[in-house]
């Protein structure tokens, strides 16, 4: 709002300084200072209503180390940060950051139900019209929402943001050979008018020369139609993506600070290829795609980061408040359509690679220990000492699952058979947690040095 206030006054006053909102780089140091202030102050205020109401986590694994009664939903406080400021400090008419708008509530709404439908009982939610429509969604087993049908939510998103960039005649990028020699050397970027604008399936991968990899190579179908048939394959990566990325993020959630500090690492990574991918000088000098409006996703990405950094100083250990699905299923489908939209989304195998270590584990230790126990089953029934209603017990590749639980619980406790053997003794969470922070450095950094190792 204060974008178009700003670019409207200009048109008719004139004073110093008017210009500045102009300016990515301003917008994007205010957007960090007024989430980061808005988490730090709203924050206190909705931990507070959330212990209040009873809005807090009594989940076996918190409970073990003694964080039973912790205020969840604090997702709320990141999310209600990062849209003032957006609102504030973007072009609204801007259509990445419009995807990003969609995305952020789509799937804020999607984490809200599920904390809800999980907690209903503690808060006392009364089973009003409202909710007993909400009780639809709900699990036959158990609180919380019909895992398909949260998948359900994440693959309309990826859908969503594939068709807007195969439909949108503003969501181009720009042929590198076309670009002129010379270009005038200034932040605020008027682009050629000579120069062609192409929709294009093409995306970055790391270490080929050309550094770039176009999905109508998947089909067998040429000119035309294979571009078209390549929509329908970047359409499907886009689904994956989103559903996969929001997912590990929601895994990765189980430890103070874990997702929080992992988001913002993934975060400052997305916003400085965007800020490259949207400046045509940079984006000539790298050699990558240059994808014209792109820079203003920096601001909305500034704003997600001063917002995470603030939620931080109340969720690092021992945490005051967890951000629940509402937060961590919202960060990461953010991270994913970032990424989608500036064509990196193949870097995420890289940048995301704690999301993929802690979703990859959860997938190893289900199959491992369903098959150890039909393969023991199997052997008492043939040796004929097996009896119905016997409880069978597979072998655990991992102490526990996700990743992180591997290294904090004590193996000692665990019955059944694991196949790592490190660590012999759990470690400290906080200890975990800043470890995991520093693979997820070096994973940025890899990620942004690709742009450079072909």
């Amino acid at each position: 709002m204060l974008y178009h206030l700003f670019e409207f006054l200009k048109q008719h006053v004139d004073f110093p300084g008017i210009g500045l909102f102009r300016y990515i780089s301003v917008r994007s140091i205010g957007s960090v200072i007024i989430a980061l202030l808005i988490s730090l102050v709203a924050g206190k205020h909705i931990i507070a209503r959330l212990k209040k109401n009873q809005i807090t986590d009594t989940v076996v694994k918190t409970g073990e180390n003694g964080k039973s009664g912790t205020p969840t939903m604090g997702g709320i406080i990141i999310i209600l940060s990062l849209l003032v400021a957006v609102l504030l400090l973007c072009d609204l008419t801007n259509l990445y950051v419009q995807l990003l708008l969609v995305s952020t509530l789509w799937l804020a709404l999607i984490g809200l139900l599920d904390d809800i439908l999980k907690l209903r009982r503690k808060a006392g939610i009364k089973d009003s019209k409202v909710m007993r429509f909400f009780l639809r969604f709900q699990r036959k087993d158990r609180d919380g929402m019909k895992g398909k049908l949260k998948i359900y939510g994440q693959v309309g998103l990826g859908l969503i943001v594939g068709l807007a960039l195969y439909m949108s005649d503003r969501a181009v990028i720009v042929e590198m050979g076309k670009l002129p020699k010379e270009t005038e050397s200034t932040e605020q970027v008027v682009f050629p008018e000579d120069i062609r604008h192409v929709k294009s399936t093409k995306t970055t991968i790391p270490f080929l020369k050309d550094n770039l990899f176009d999905y109508s190579w998947l089909t067998p179908l040429k000119g035309e139609a294979g571009q078209k048939a390549g929509w329908v394959v970047y359409i499907l990566v886009a689904i994956f993506i989103v559903t996969a990325v929001s997912n590990g993020t929601n895994l990765a959630d189980g430890r103070d600070g874990l997702a929080t500090g992992t988001v913002a690492i993934a975060g400052i990574t997305l916003g400085v290829l965007a800020y490259l991918s949207g400046n045509i000088i940079y984006a000539r000098y790298l050699n990558i795609m240059y994808i014209p409006n792109s820079g203003e996703m920096v601001v909305f990405m500034s704003g997600l980061i001063g917002a995470l950094i603030g939620f931080l100083w109340y969720n690092t250990y021992p945490a005051e408040v967890f951000m629940g699905d509402v937060g961590s299923l919202t960060l990461g489908g953010i991270v994913a359509v970032f990424a989608l939209m500036i064509r990196v989304e193949l870097l995420l195998l890289i940048l995301c690679g704690i999301f993929l270590a802690e979703s990859v584990s959860v997938i190893v230790q289900r199959f491992w220990y369903k098959r150890t126990r039909l393969r023991k089953t199997k052997e008492l029934i043939k040796e004929g000492t097996y009896k119905p209603g016997d409880v069978i017990t597979g072998e655990r590749v991992f102490v526990r699952a996700p990743l992180h639980d591997h290294y904090i619980y004590d193996r000692k406790k665990v019955e059944s058979k694991i196949r790592l053997k490190n660590p012999e003794e759990p470690l400290a969470e906080p200890k975990v947690v800043v470890r995991f922070w520093i693979i997820s450095i070096l994973l940025a950094v890899l990620t942004i040095i690709t742009l450079k190792i072909r």
